[in-house]
């Protein structure tokens, strides 16, 4: 199975008043795992947008395992779990730098889009790039 991980430190506007980080942060640290995954494999946002292709989150979940706080050093691994015609699915844990204890882990569904913001086919390059 294919995966990447990034190391994120937590900054202090992604806490809430106790330090902690706050929930929806971790569907922007999925995103980031998700963007330098696809980036290491050559794949970029940018440029299959500009090709009038997008990848949209269908569907987002979390499960919060442990606290993250302010200061934290976390790993962002980020998987490939499943790839369809018009779809991909990736997984996420994150943990601390250095340890073992999943601080939490997630799934987020990607349909892919055409200019009309309907499904297509993935491209043959980017399918490619992915198994």
């Amino acid at each position: 199975m294919k995966y990447n991980e990034i190391n994120v430190r937590v900054r202090y506007q992604e806490t809430d008043q106790m330090g902690v980080v706050y929930y929806s942060n971790y569907f922007v640290y999925f995103e980031m795992g998700r963007i330098e995954f696809l980036r290491n494999l050559g794949i970029s946002y940018a440029e299959i947008e500009k090709e009038n292709i997008f990848l949209a989150v269908v569907e987002a979940h979390c499960k919060y395992r442990a606290p993250a706080m302010f200061d934290d050093l976390l790993v962002i691994k980020t998987c490939l779990s499943k790839i369809k015609c018009a779809r991909i699915e990736f997984c996420y844990e994150i943990r601390r730098i250095n340890e073992d204890k999943l601080i939490a882990e997630g799934s987020t569904l990607l349909a892919c889009l055409d200019i009309n913001r309907k499904p297509t086919a993935i491209p043959e390059r980017i399918k490619k790039a992915l198994t």
